[in-house]
């Protein structure tokens, strides 16, 4: 048995086809998602989007997003993605190093709010890359 799974970016259509199970970083923790699975619509979190089909593991990097359950489908709404293969570790961990500075204050007049927001997307990009490595796009 599957359920269908499309993600979608503004970029366009990131993935689309049938998978046996669903894994994505809800706000409020990790999702595991199976066919028949309850309806739920909730927000998402910068993370890994890993989807588990007869063919193996693909997976996804999202910035954020929405996701929507029903109980042959999954739609990721996300603000952008990234194939796994293209998320790359060292551009993900000077980005960070990059926030964290200009939240230290090294950078002069900051947008706190801004900059934070900068850098737990910074960390959920090199969390991802961390444990996607491995697996395929």
């Amino acid at each position: 048995m599957t359920i269908h799974v499309d993600i979608v970016s503004a970029e366009g259509s990131i993935y689309s086809g049938e998978a046996e199970r669903v894994f994505v970083p809800g706000k409020m923790g990790d999702l595991g998602i199976a066919p028949r699975h309850a309806p739920l619509l909730t927000t998402l979190r910068p993370g890994a989007v890993r989807v588990q089909t007869s063919d193996g593991e693909k997976a996804f990097y999202i910035t954020g997003g929405i996701l929507e359950i029903q109980p042959h489908l999954v739609n990721v709404l996300a603000d952008s993605a990234l194939h796994a293969a293209d998320l790359d570790e060292s551009e993900a961990l000077a980005a960070r190093e990059r926030a964290r500075e200009v939240l230290a204050g090294k950078h002069g007049e900051v947008d706190l709010q801004r900059a934070q927001a900068e850098l737990v997307q910074a960390e959920a990009r090199y969390r991802a890359s961390q444990q996607l490595k491995g697996h395929g796009g």
